[in-house]
């Protein structure tokens, strides 16, 4: 059938076949029972379609009766089924709209139902007061509510049963004694129920009052639990009666104390299902809102009390607040708690899932906080684990068998036997302890036993697959239970001991999880914890506040004690205190020796905490220095240590991720852990006698390399080298530090200081030196070339730079090498049976190296590209990098000061007689052992270097190859070698100097020695600016090294003549072909110490450009050099005194801005100071031969004619050469061709050669006398101190010769030019004055391939200048000195007419300068200037008139032109001036002039005679000065520096700075590769002004700077009428 059970088709045919249908149906759905019929949805709906369709009138009432009669006889209960539809369907009638006339139906239905059926009763109670009415089945309504009203109270609410023991005690006595009888077996629950139920009836006893009755008889006898359940559960059917009855005994103990029977009765009846926890929970005390009210309470008063404790009150209201606080009566929300009395009652009873239950409801561990309910609890959790434990305890089976066996509970409660149980019954349980565990501390002790049985084999893998879910439940016990249980266990170390046990089976990164959860979690959820916290802090502060190192014993006891239980909490005060003090470091290193293991390892956990918190910044305010907190916690953490046995591996690890995320300040941890640990400590400030012990063998350096005893560290050394080798950290450290170092700066971040990542990256580079050095001491070869991938794939690959990664070679080539070596002596050995000779081990030992290292080559080969190759050979490359200091060099200084110290110890000790013979003799002995051992090591060591030194000299011929010039060979030696090794360590910067030094003992082929030292000092700014501070001591290092080496050559010559006269790296002229070099070719002695001359200017000149840079790096880079290379440079006082004013200077200029250079600045003046004896002065420096000079210069001239230039020489010596290959010949200088003012000069010599002969003749004859003049001025000049020749002429001779000598030259000057001759002749005359100077102090030109026609003019004149002293020496000298008198009287005589003249002349051009002076004053009146700058440009006036006029002597016009005091705005406008007016200078000089002349003129006579005299004087000073011009010049270069300081910052600025070198200076600056047109326009105004002061002017001259000086004044009256117009400057 469809939806509808019964359709109205199937009323339509009702008798044909809807009555059978229905009925079939309801068959088919039906049951015979009512209870299953009714409920039968399908029956239920079929009945009431048919009254339905009754009540709307498609069915006949009695076809419906019929029907339900015939289903009544297979349904019994089918009338009450029906009388429920039709109570339905009169509801429905009366919710919707009635049908016409269904009401009425509806009404009869029900009648002819009821009569029908004999039901009317059953339809009283089941209908409708008013359907029944209407339906005629009660005859009024009124009545019959009346009446059942009545019934009802009668039935329900009137009492008949007796409630009160009074009421009725002898039914109530009886049935007390009933259930308090003695329980026997013939006695059984059902008799007592059959009794109980005899006593209800027959003295109609409650029987609510008869439950409360049987359960205070159960509480009185809980242990009848067997009897009493059935009893209960016979009698009592409904639950919520028997609840309802037990909360109402709750309610009555709700204010008093509740007794502990009642819980345990509850208890009992939720265990067996009695009674349940939903119903009864409403009825317990307190409600939950309470107890979560006080909960939040105790959490605030926790908090309260912490930060009072944090707070320091003076005031006296703080013990008055602490009095309130104990006045006041606290709630205890535990006390009189029922349920937590019922959950105490429920876990002594076995019954954990009801407790868990009512543990849910509650706030988090606030049951566990009542002793009570934790103790219940740990004592079912020793009771369910206590199977697994006696298996898996690893304690021995005699223990075991002692142990008590769990009693009646463990056979209510399910055991765990496996671990697999231990994670689903056990850990459940300890998880809802939490910390509070720590009241069973035996529970927590098998917990960790049993864990720890479990770690020992999971790590052997012996353990089953669903055994293994256990490791997570570990976890997270250690992590919430036991270990924030220490907190609780005050001064119990077992159970910190025991606990590290399992601990450290984990890995480190597990146990700092969970530390990090300890310390900064645990103590902020749990109130208890915070308080503990509160208090430990309290003692921690107590205790630090009294530390000392007077009462570090007793300190640390106290310490050790608060570390057992809270070590988190302490050590993080502990470390923030040293971070501010780090004073405290020692003592409280030293107080840490009572703590145990655990709590070092959290010891170690809070320094890397501290070390890696975002919070702090770990640099200064500035950003350019680290931080003194992250250096006292470092210094802390290395301490700690070596000290103790902590595990490395986190400190280790956290570095090596803080170099994986770009960052490398973290790096000075692991600097300090290596250097405390293993003694190896880089420091810049390390002495020389440690730096050559490094250069020794392994037990030298711990000896004598470190400042530490390296012998005191083994047991720490052995521990760090472990931790590395376990955790593969060794390799990762060296790759990650060496690829940082060259990324800081783009890793670190560009927004900070330079000084910042210099600091950076000399930190990275002395980690990875430190580290390196470690490795290579700690970890042996085998281990070492296991971890160490080859070179050419760290170079490639991990792109380590090969400085970096030859660093991290070098040792294992070294034992490759020996162990090649080993194997071929003994094969050697073993085939001959005998003892191999010295030059057979050399000759194994050659074969070994090539072996080992021809792999290394190939494989280096394309790591650079073939350019460079074609300069260096990879050979050489690999070999300069491959080798140590102990390898070229034998420290044997350093071996026998240790011996002697040895000795002496040895001594002592055997001359202390407060040691014990025993303690002294084992001194002794170690000592003599010592010496013995460092002897055999140096043997072995001299030997080694022995067979290297025959290596190097068997591979010489093919380290330099011929394909380029000398001077890209040593361009690309310094720039891949040398430079990179020396700023690598300061070992490497004496290896770099001593190998080259190397290079030239061997005369290693195509290596010019000369070039590499000159490149090397001419110009050292680039190098010492691009330095970090550690670089540039290292740096600085090696200049001391190499100077050191280069001035003990310059101090003797027999050493020089030994070491460099036949060496071919002092060649200055290399030659092909056959023929070797000469004697000629080779750099003597002299010119030598003018190259050293001129290298010590160079660096006067780097330096000092540094210094005035401004820029903190160069300064501060400039004076670590300076104070690294003062035991030989500065030498000579005119370079030395330059840069002691710079320096006094710099002092007063940083003395408030930048206080570290004024340190360093500081600390270098007194050191300079102190060094000041040792000066010499520069004609002391490099000896000057005066006759060789004037001989050069006089076969000069005469050579002119052919078109020769000077050679380049100091002394003019060159080679000879024939005149036929002068063509062929070519010569090349080592950095540039001869300079645009050479070549001007040599054409203007060939226009006049007559001239030229006749003014060399007489200058020639002039320096002859002159030299002889000041020979005997010897005591009066340090000018003159080694120039005399020795003459035995008169005082008064040599006087007038002198005065002669000066007239003529200057009447010669002086004299009227009219004809081309003599024009040509005064030119070549200034052009071979300057020629002269250059030779004087340039640096001979080294010159490649062939030589030159000048070479064999310069030749000539050395021969000449041989022949001229000789002559002088020979017997004709006295009369070439009467000769010379008669040409000196008649020279007298002319310059005396010429004197007079020239006075008349200087009375005219006075005349003519005083009226040109008052029309410049009148126009000067006219400027705005300030009165600084009327000042200033006065004073630059005078000094620009006392530079260029020719009556002033030259060295008063250098004293004034290149004070150091100028203003830098005086000479930065002055050097503007220059550049856009020329003549200004000759027209202030002119003003000058006048303005003097106008004044001189109202002196009187006797003033203006003595004027004349001195003048006089002046003039005869002029020859004097004019042949020291070439030292003053250089001398006073350094001065010029002073004024162009703002100009000339460094070579980088070339285009803008004007030459401060002397042409003789410029012209050596081609060694060191200076460009030949740089400023040849200022260079030759400069020699022009240089010239004009030191010879004077002719009176063409004064006329036509007459006319110049006139041209610039009408300029500088535009400019003057120009600045008036415009407004006054205040």
């Amino acid at each position: 059938m469809a939806a509808s059970c019964v359709t109205v088709e199937h009323c339509k045919s009702w008798e044909k076949s809807g009555k059978q249908e229905f009925i079939r149906y309801c068959n088919g759905v039906g049951d015979k029972t009512v209870l299953a019929s009714l409920g039968s949805h399908d029956f239920r709906q079929a009945v009431y379609d048919v009254c339905l369709h009754v009540v709307r009138g498609n069915l006949k009432q009695e076809q419906a009766i019929h029907a339900f009669a015939d289903l009544k006889e297979n349904y019994p209960d089918f009338v009450s089924l029906v009388l429920d539809v039709l109570g339905l369907l009169d509801v429905e009638l009366n919710c919707v709209d009635e049908v016409k006339g269904a009401r009425d139906r509806y009404y009869s239905l029900v009648q002819t139902f009821a009569l029908s059926f004999e039901c009317e009763a059953l339809s009283k109670s089941r209908l409708d007061h008013d359907t029944l009415e209407n339906a005629g089945l009660v005859p009024n309504k009124t009545v019959f509510t009346q009446k059942h009203v009545k019934i009802k109270t009668r039935l329900y609410y009137k009492q008949q049963k007796f409630n009160l023991l009074r009421e009725e005690s002898e039914g109530y006595s009886k049935l007390v004694t009933e259930l308090n009888q003695e329980i026997t077996e013939k006695l059984t629950p059902e008799v007592v129920l059959q009794n109980i139920k005899s006593l209800i009836g027959c003295f109609n006893l409650d029987p609510n009052r008869v439950i409360d009755i049987l359960l205070e008889s159960f509480e009185n006898r809980p242990e009848l639990e067997d009897f009493y359940v059935p009893l209960i559960q016979s009698y009592v059917k409904d639950n919520i009666t028997l609840c309802h009855c037990l909360g109402f005994k709750f309610q009555f103990f709700k204010d008093d104390e509740t007794p502990m029977s009642l819980f345990k009765l509850a208890a009992l009846l939720m265990k067996n299902e009695l009674v349940q926890l939903d119903t009864l929970y409403p009825h317990l005390y307190p409600p939950d809102s309470t107890i979560l009210e006080h909960s939040k309470k105790e959490m605030n008063d926790a908090k309260q009390y912490a930060r009072k404790l944090m707070v320091v009150n003076l005031s006296d209201k703080a013990n008055e607040d602490k009095k309130k606080d104990e006045d006041t009566i606290k709630i205890d929300p535990h006390k009189n708690n029922q349920k937590l009395g019922l959950v105490e009652a429920l876990l002594n009873i076995g019954a954990w899932e009801k407790s868990k239950s009512i543990l849910d409801r509650l706030p988090e561990f606030f049951g566990t906080t009542y002793k009570p309910v934790a103790a219940a609890l740990c004592a079912l959790i020793h009771t369910v684990m206590d199977p697994v434990y006696r298996k898996n305890s690893g304690m021995s089976t005699k223990i075991v068998a002692k142990w008590v066996k769990p009693g009646k509970l463990g056979s209510e409660v399910q055991l765990a036997t496996t671990f697999k149980e231990v994670y689903t019954l056990v850990y459940p349980m300890v998880t809802y302890l939490g910390p509070y565990a720590a009241c069973d501390p035996v529970l927590l002790a098998k917990l960790i036993r049993l864990g720890k049985f479990y770690m020992n084999k999971r790590n052997h893998g012996v353990l089953s697959v669903e055994d293994n879910i256990m490791y997570f439940g570990l976890l997270s016990i250690l992590d919430e239970v036991v270990i924030p249980s220490l907190s609780f266990l005050t001064c119990n170390c077992c159970i910190s001991e025991e606990l590290w046990t399992l601990v450290k089976l984990f890995p480190y990164e597990l146990r700092y999880r969970m530390y990090g959860n300890w310390k900064n979690e645990m103590y902020n959820i749990h109130p208890s914890l915070i308080k503990v916290k509160a208090d430990c802090l309290e003692k921690a502060k107590y205790i630090m506040k009294r530390l000392s190192k007077e009462n570090v014993k007793q300190s640390g006891r106290q310490l050790g004690k608060l570390s057992h239980s809270n070590p988190g909490v302490l050590f993080e005060y502990v470390i923030r205190q040293i971070e501010k003090y780090d004073n405290l470091i020692g003592p409280v290193v030293d107080s840490l020796k009572y703590l145990t293991n655990l709590s070092y390892d959290i010891l170690v956990f809070c320094v890397i905490e501290a070390v890696g918190n975002p919070e702090k910044e770990k640099m200064k305010i500035d950003e350019t220095s680290l931080s003194t907190w992250l250096q006292s916690l470092a210094n802390f953490a290395g301490s700690i240590c070596k000290k103790y046995q902590v595990d490395l591996a986190g400190m280790m690890q956290y570095v090596t991720n803080q170099l994986k995320a770009g960052k490398s300040i973290d790096l000075l941890l692991m600097r300090e852990i290596v250097q405390k640990m293993s003694g190896i400590e880089i420091s810049e400030e390390i002495t020389m006698d440690q730096l050559e012990a490094m250069s020794g063998g392994e037990l030298l350096r711990q000896e004598g390399g470190y400042f530490t005893q390296v012998r005191n560290t083994k047991k720490s050394s052995n521990r760090l080298k472990d931790t590395v080798l376990e955790h593969d950290l060794a390799l990762a450290l060296c790759l990650l530090i060496s690829q940082h170092r060259d990324a800081v700066i783009y890793k670190e971040g560009s927004a900070r200081h330079l000084k910042h990542f210099g600091k950076l990256y000399d930190q990275c580079q002395d980690t990875l030196v430190q580290f390196g050095s470690f490795l290579s001491m700690q970890l042996s070869t085998e281990e070492f070339v296991k971890k160490l991938p080859p070179i050419e794939k760290m170079v490639s690959e991990f792109h380590v730079p090969p400085d970096a990664a030859f660093f991290l070679s070098r040792p294992l080539y070294s034992y490759d090498v020996n162990t090649k070596f080993d194997e071929l002596r003994k094969a050697e050995k073993g085939d001959k049976d005998k003892k191999v000779s010295s030059t057979t081990k050399t000759q194994k030992y050659i074969e070994a190296s090539e072996i080992v290292m021809e792999p290394v080559v190939e494989n280096i080969r394309p790591l650079q590209t073939p350019k460079i190759w074609e300069d260096l050979s990879p050979t050489f490359y690999v070999t300069f990098w491959s080798l140590s200091m102990y390898d070229i060099h034998v420290p044997t200084s350093a071996y026998e000061k240790q011996v002697q110290q040895l000795q002496a110890q040895a001594q002592s000790a055997e001359e202390n007689k407060d040691m014990n013979q025993s303690k002294r003799k084992k001194e002794k002995e170690r000592c003599n052992q010592l010496i013995e051992k460092l002897k055999d090591e140096e043997k072995k060591q001299t030997e080694h270097v022995q067979r290297v030194m025959a290596r190097l000299k068997n591979q010489k011929e093919a380290w330099f190859v011929s394909k380029s010039t000398k001077n890209e060979t040593i361009t690309q030696f310094l720039q891949l070698c040398v430079f990179p090794r020396s700023c690598f360590t300061a070992s490497d910067a004496i290896y770099c100097a001593e190998f080259i030094h190397i290079l030239h003992s061997l005369k290693t082929p195509n290596f010019s020695t000369l070039i590499c030292y000159d490149r090397i000092f001419c110009d050292i700014s680039y190098t010492v600016t691009s330095c970090t501070e550690n670089e540039a001591h290292r740096y600085g290092r090696f200049l001391c090294a190499a100077l050191d080496t280069v001035m003990r050559w310059h101090g003797n010559k027999q050493c020089y003549d030994k070491e460099c006269g036949a060496y071919p790296g002092f060649v200055t002229v290399f030659r092909k072909g056959e023929n070797s070099n000469s004697k000629a070719d080779q750099l003597d002695f002299e010119n030598y110490r003018h190259v050293c001359h001129k290298w010590h200017f160079r660096m006067t000149k780097s330096m000092v450009a540094c210094i005035e840079s401004g820029k903190y790096i160069q300064i501060r880079n400039a004076l670590i050099v300076l104070t690294k290379i003062l035991p030989h440079y500065p030498r000579i006082i005119q370079f030395g005194s330059p840069l002691e004013r710079r320096i006094d200077r710099l002092k007063q200029e940083e003395k408030d801005k930048r206080p570290d250079l004024f340190a360093l600045a500081m600390g270098y003046s007194g050191q300079l100071k102190s060094r000041k004896g040792t000066w010499v002065n520069d004609i002391e420096f490099h000896l000057r031969d005066k006759e060789k000079k004037a001989g050069a210069a006089a076969s000069g001239a005469s050579s002119t004619s052919q078109g020769s230039s000077s050679g380049p020489s100091g002394d003019n010596s060159g080679p000879k050469g024939d005149n036929a290959s002068s063509g062929k010949e070519k010569t090349k200088m080592v950095n540039g061709e001869k300079s645009g003012v050479t070549k001007e000069k040599e054409q203007k010599k060939v226009k006049s050669e007559k001239g030229e002969k006749t003014v060399e003749k007489s200058r020639s004859e002039e320096k002859l006398k002159t030299a002889s003049s000041t020979e005997a001025k010897k005591s009066a000049s340090d000018i003159d101190r080694k120039d005399g020749s020795g003459n035995a002429s008169s005082s008064k001779e040599k006087k007038e010769r002198l005065s002669s000598e000066k007239e003529k030259s200057r009447s010669s000057e002086e004299k009227p030019e009219k004809s081309k001759e003599d024009k040509a002749a005064r030119k070549q005359e200034k052009a071979d004055k300057s020629r002269e100077d250059k030779g004087q102090s340039s640096t001979p030109y080294i010159k490649e391939e062939k030589v030159d026609k000048s070479e064999r003019i310069k030749e000539e004149k050395k021969e000449k200048v041989k022949e001229r002293k000789e002559d002088k020496s020979g017997k004709d000298g006295h009369a070439r000195t009467k000769d010379g008198k008669e040409e000196i009287k008649s020279k007298e005589e002319k310059i005396k007419s010429k004197l007079e003249r020239a006075k008349e002349e200087a009375k005219e051009k006075r005349d003519k300068e005083s009226r040109k002076e008052e029309k410049h004053e009148r126009i000067k009146l006219k400027r705005s200037f300030s009165p600084e700058e009327s000042t200033r440009d006065s004073h630059r006036d005078d000094r620009d008139w006392e530079a260029g006029s020719a009556t002033s002597n030259s060295s008063s016009h250098r004293s004034h032109f290149h004070t150091p005091e100028a203003s830098p705005r005086h000479d930065e406008r002055d050097l503007k001036r220059r550049k856009t007016e020329p003549s200004a200078s000759s027209s202030k000089e002119d003003t000058s002039v006048t303005s003097k002349s106008r004044h001189r003129r109202s002196l009187s006579p006797e003033k203006e005679e003595k004027r004349e005299r001195k003048e006089k004087k002046r003039l005869k000073k002029e020859a004097r000065a004019a042949l020291n011009d070439t030292e003053t010049s250089q001398n006073n270069s350094l001065q010029e520096e002073d004024h162009y300081s703002d100009h000339d910052v460094g070579a980088s600025s070339s285009k803008k700075r004007r030459s401060l070198e002397p042409s003789s200076s410029r012209s050596s600056s081609k060694l060191n590769g200076d460009s030949e047109d740089r400023g040849r326009s200022k260079d030759d105004s400069y020699d022009r002004h240089h010239d004009g002061s030191r010879a004077g002017s002719s009176r063409k001259d004064l006329r036509d700077g007459e006319h110049e000086r006139s041209r610039s004044k009408d300029r500088e009256k535009k400019k003057d009428k120009d600045r008036s117009k415009r407004p006054k400057k205040s």
